[in-house]
């Protein structure tokens, strides 16, 4: 049974930062991307990043570039997603995801997802 396990979420001021966890287990995911979405309230899904779990190639949505910074750690089967300089408009669900296939990003379409954290950001 695959799991995706995010943590890491929570209140932080507008300017500050926050990392987000995701574990992954219960299959191998050597060729998957791994990915971060996130939804606001009243907004659709939207990707924010996306890495290539053997490769280490990374990609980002244009609103979170040079702030956002995705990761992998291949020995602990972990995804990271280190955010700084945050904004409100980054205040959303955040969503750990894995998908066979990258497909035009940033229109990935994830086989599989975790159940999401909560980042709120205050002015």
């Amino acid at each position: 049974q695959v799991q995706l396990v995010e943590s890491g979420g929570g209140l932080v001021q507008a300017g500050g930062s926050l990392r987000l966890s995701c574990a992954a287990s219960g299959r191998t995911f050597s060729s998957y991307y791994m990915g971060w979405f996130r939804q606001a309230p009243g907004k659709e899904r939207e990707s924010v990043a996306a890495i290539t779990w053997s490769g280490g190639s990374t990609y980002y949505a244009n609103s979170v570039k040079g702030r956002f910074t995705i990761s992998r750690d291949r020995a602990k089967n972990t995804v990271y997603l280190q955010m700084n300089s945050l904004i409100l408009e980054d205040t959303a669900v955040y969503y750990c995801a894995a998908a066979a296939s990258l497909g035009r990003w940033p229109y990935m379409k994830p086989d599989y997802w975790g159940q999401g954290t909560q980042v709120t950001v205050s002015s």
